[in-house]
């Protein structure tokens, strides 16, 4: 694993899982590596799920606000 502290983007997380759910459903590994990988499997789920809930936050902060400008851009507006 690395010590890189940045979360992987949404679809790497997707793609991480997808090959791990690939490994594990061909039964071809050992007991101890398919724990670890189901492990690393839910850890991954944690945070593709934690990506979707952020992302559905802004969505709803930008619907609530009817601006459609990143929030990004409208946050530092709104502190000059």
């Amino acid at each position: 694993m690395t010590t890189d502290t940045a979360e992987p983007s949404f679809e790497a997380i997707l793609s991480e899982l997808e090959a791990i759910a690939a490994q594990l459903e061909r039964g071809e590994i050992k007991l101890e590596d398919s724990l670890r990988l189901f492990e690393r499997g839910v850890q991954l789920a944690r945070q593709g799920s934690r990506r979707l809930d952020e992302a559905e936050q802004r969505i709803e902060l930008l619907l609530e606000n009817g601006d459609t400008r990143p929030l990004d851009d409208a946050d530092t507006e709104g502190a000059s």
